[in-house]
């Protein structure tokens, strides 16, 4: 088994980061619709075996109302109502392959759809999901679903969806294990006690030994593992997880 561990974006100067870890999430293409230029720029600064993993373009994933999409200054044609939730519109087809294009100078493998708690729950929307990522599958990609939100209270519309195509189930295991073990996990720590996020958390001994003894146990099958922590602390959470993956 290898195993993975980094950071959800670069939470110290750049060159630094490239010294401690071998793998970041990239959370700026997520606000916006990322440019080749900086993606290869990026791809530049980085040693050769470095990994770049891509949170995915939030008009995909959250629809119009969203609060992130203030941010947002990329230009969106067609109906907004049609965006986000991983529908599989014309719409949200026609921006993942621009998205897809623009992040090619990574040459990332691995990309994070992370979904709102407002994502309706029903027959419908688990067609919706269902349907684009069976229209956008790919054997040289890796996709990867964090669901929040009514999901977990519809386990067995999440487990239609697992079981109905090819992607990775993204949880905290210190907070709930994955209803789908792949040759791929990936794992995103945003912090402990309080609802799905919260980063002012820092973990303990305790918890990265809980961790590093649930990977190291119950994931032995597994070929890859990606762990990124999400929380103000990540950098020394992180650096202190590797000791544990280690010893």
């Amino acid at each position: 088994m290898q195993i993975k561990i980094g950071c959800c974006g670069f939470c110290t100067a750049r060159s630094t980061y490239f010294k401690e870890f071998n793998v970041v999430e990239l959370q700026e293409t997520f606000y916006d619709m990322p440019s080749e230029d900086r993606m290869r720029s990026l791809r530049s600064e980085a040693y050769q075996e470095f990994e770049f993993t891509v949170k995915v373009f939030q008009a995909i994933t959250h629809s119009s109302n969203s609060p992130t999409w203030k941010k947002m200054k990329y230009k969106l044609q067609g109906e907004l109502k049609n965006y986000g939730y991983l529908k599989p519109t014309r719409e949200n087809l026609n921006i993942w392959d621009e998205f897809l294009g623009r992040t090619k100078p990574l040459n990332a493998r691995v990309y994070i759809f992370q979904t709102p708690p407002s994502m309706p729950v029903n027959e419908d929307s688990c067609k919706w999901v269902i349907d684009f990522f069976r229209t956008i599958e790919s054997k040289d990609l890796i996709f990867c679903w964090e669901p929040r939100g009514e999901w977990y209270r519809r386990e067995d519309l999440l487990r239609k969806v697992l079981d109905s195509t090819s992607i990775v189930h993204v949880v905290d295991p210190l907070k709930r294990k994955p209803l789908k073990i792949s040759n791929v996990m990936y794992f995103r720590l945003h912090g402990l006690n309080h609802g799905e996020v919260n980063y002012r958390y820092k973990y303990t001994d305790n918890d990265l030994e809980k961790l590093s003894k649930y990977v190291k146990s119950e994931l032995n099958s597994v070929l890859l593992v990606y762990i990124l922590f999400n929380n103000i602390y990540m950098r020394d959470d992180a650096l202190r997880f590797k000791k544990f993956i280690e010893s």
